[in-house]
């Protein structure tokens, strides 16, 4: 069985360096985007509460 020559190795090596750093970044974009979601979740909640409260003055009669 013959060994392969440094030469024929290092492509693959570089290769499989890029791949893995390329889903390195892509697992930390989606972190990212679930961060996001997740404040833009909590925004939503902030907005209906708001606005569930706005509506119960309206219903007693205390807001326009």
């Amino acid at each position: 069985m013959r060994s392969a020559s440094p030469r024929s190795i290092a492509p693959l090596l570089a290769l499989l360096a890029a791949s893995g750093l390329l889903l390195l970044g892509g697992l930390s974009g989606c972190a990212t985007t679930q961060e996001t979601a997740a404040k833009k979740q909590a925004e939503s909640k902030r907005i209906l509460e708001a606005r569930e409260k706005r509506q119960q003055r309206r219903a007693k009669g205390g807001e326009r």
